[in-house]
């Protein structure tokens, strides 16, 4: 608890600095629209992609748009699993995520895609339900998700004595505020429905509610800083201390290229799904258990519509 007192003081510091600043610049486009009209226009572009390091974002895709992603995470950079023998983690992976996000509106995404990582499957919608608005008559952007997950595989042997074990379910609520041009932030309750508690040890629960926080701030046209960290309440990831668990965290740099976003980053969450990496995070920044890894996403217009165009 105090990590998040802690972690809520720090943005909101950053807020009210970043809030001074932006009002003592002239050049600030953003703060322009908010004091030279009434009307309310959505805000645009608060994050470049859907996803941060481990949290999604409040942006959907355009209508027709297929998004398409591939995450990756390699092995410890230090500690007894990481190392030169290890080339710092680079002869390794955790986890590795291919998906696939399609626009069936504007505001309606529908989502694919599968992990490494327990060999999950994964099918959701995202729905953008608030959109921020120049004037602050709506001072926040809100977007839902709920996502389904199966573990196809036998992974541990009669684990799954009954086929809807395999299941998980989560749900998030996005809220987000972009500050100014340069800063964006968000924070996301979540729900994790595991019907087999996750890993496998007794005692583990099968509900988790979850608080995440994450934020980008652009040092470029072309490229921001990123930070994103989770904290599930769980009185067993607490308690228990035979298998310690943390909270996952994640700092990167995201890279805007010509039609890709490119995010290079390193955090201690070895899965990339939620569904993983809330319940089953054991990896301490402290002993040199974090890991590289990388975000790219590309953006198809598949609209024919607009001929010889994408995004």
């Amino acid at each position: 608890m105090r990590k998040i007192l802690f972690l809520t003081s720090l943005m909101l510091s950053v807020c009210f600095a970043q809030a001074q600043q932006t009002q003592s610049s002239n050049t600030d486009s953003l703060l322009n629209s908010l004091t030279s009209t009434n009307e309310a226009e959505p805000v645009i572009a608060a994050f470049k992609s859907t996803r941060l390091i481990l949290t999604p974002t409040t942006e959907t895709n355009k209508k027709k748009n297929l998004n398409f992603m591939v995450v990756h995470r390699f092995g410890d950079v230090a500690g007894a699993a990481g190392g030169g023998k290890t080339l710092y983690g680079f002869d390794n992976s955790s986890d590795i995520y291919i998906g696939f996000e399609y626009g069936l509106t504007d505001n309606l995404d529908i989502n694919f895609g599968r992990s490494k990582y327990e060999q999950l499957l994964e099918l959701g919608f995202k729905y953008s339900l608030l959109h921020q608005t120049s004037n602050n008559s709506m001072p926040v952007a809100l977007t839902l998700l709920a996502n389904a997950g199966l573990k196809p595989y036998q992974v541990t042997t009669n684990v799954f004595d009954d086929y809807t074990n395999r299941l998980s379910y989560f749900y998030q609520a996005i809220f987000s505020r972009k500050f100014s041009s340069r800063l964006s932030l968000e924070v996301a309750p979540s729900f994790l429905r595991d019907n087999l508690p996750f890993p496998y040890i007794n005692g583990n629960e099968k509900n988790i509610f979850a608080l995440s926080a994450a934020g980008r701030f652009k040092v470029t046209k072309h490229m921001g800083i990123v930070l994103d960290y989770a904290h599930p309440f769980s009185s067993f990831r607490r308690n228990n201390t035979s298998t310690p668990f943390y909270d996952p965290l994640g700092v990167g740099i995201e890279i805007e290229t010509g039609g890709h976003v490119f995010t290079m980053n390193f955090t201690n969450a070895e899965a990339i799904s939620p569904i993983n990496y809330l319940s089953s995070t054991t990896s301490n920044w402290a002993k040199g258990q974090f890991r590289f890894g990388f975000n790219i996403a590309r953006v198809f217009d598949l609209d024919h519509k607009h001929k010889g165009t994408y995004k």
